[in-house]
């Protein structure tokens, strides 16, 4: 855990984290610069907005949280509103990353047995780039829970424009959209600070450390020293 917190990040390499990424800096390489991290951000925000002013409208257990948003009729206000901002932001997201998070050739095995493997911390792959198949993985069940979040929020915001069972179909959408979304993202933490120490940075001042890259993304390591990635 000392890896998060023990080692501040050179000056130089942030300052190249605000426009460029992929770049080596001494013994830290840029992974994301601002607008990447920006989006991430916007995303997470967008979400959290949506899970906290949703649960008090979603289950009377967890009404006792409206009173901190001034009660249900403002959750309900924000919730729409703040879903809206968490889908365009998704949709940014989408046009930034989707190009990066094709998986290709043994990336596949993803689907399968290798995510087992690598949620056992079982070993690590050197033909990992920029983004393992795990991370792109992610990518794209995010996408598709945002997609569902959308058609399914409309449908609820506009409940009487639509016919019952289509209501009924969109509440039971919304609901397993938003637990499957919830427990991805927790996933994601998880990955991103405890089970990783290094890696939380790359989403805050943009750099990760050298050893760290070449542990977990050898090769994006290799295409970054020979100037493969501008």
């Amino acid at each position: 855990m000392g890896e998060l917190i023990a080692h501040p990040p050179n000056d130089q390499a942030t300052a190249i984290a605000r426009h460029r990424e992929d770049v080596a800096v001494g013994d830290e390489i840029v992974r994301h610069r601002l607008s990447s991290r920006v989006i991430h951000w916007a995303v997470a925000v967008g979400f959290t907005l949506c899970l906290f002013t949703g649960l008090p409208i979603w289950s009377p257990v967890m009404g006792w949280m409206a009173a901190f948003f001034g009660g249900l009729t403002v959750c309900a206000w924000l919730h729409r509103w703040s879903g809206l901002f968490f889908v365009l932001s998704s949709a940014v997201m989408f046009f930034q990353w989707a190009k990066e998070m094709v998986l290709r050739g043994r990336e596949k095995e993803w689907l399968g047995p290798k995510l087992i493997e690598y949620l056992k911390f079982s070993g690590e792959d050197p033909t990992v780039g920029k983004y393992n198949g795990g991370q792109k993985l992610l990518f794209w069940l995010a996408e598709i829970g945002a997609v569902a979040l959308l058609l399914s929020g409309l449908v609820l915001w506009f409940p009487l424009s639509v016919p019952v069972p289509v209501r009924e179909v969109a509440i039971v959408l919304h609901d397993l959209a938003f637990i499957a979304f919830t427990a991805m993202i927790i996933g994601h933490i998880y990955l991103g600070t405890a089970a990783e120490p290094g890696t939380f940075g790359a989403m805050t001042h943009g750099t990760v450390k050298r050893r760290w890259a070449q542990l977990h993304h050898p090769a994006w390591v290799k295409e970054v020293d020979v100037g493969k990635r501008k």
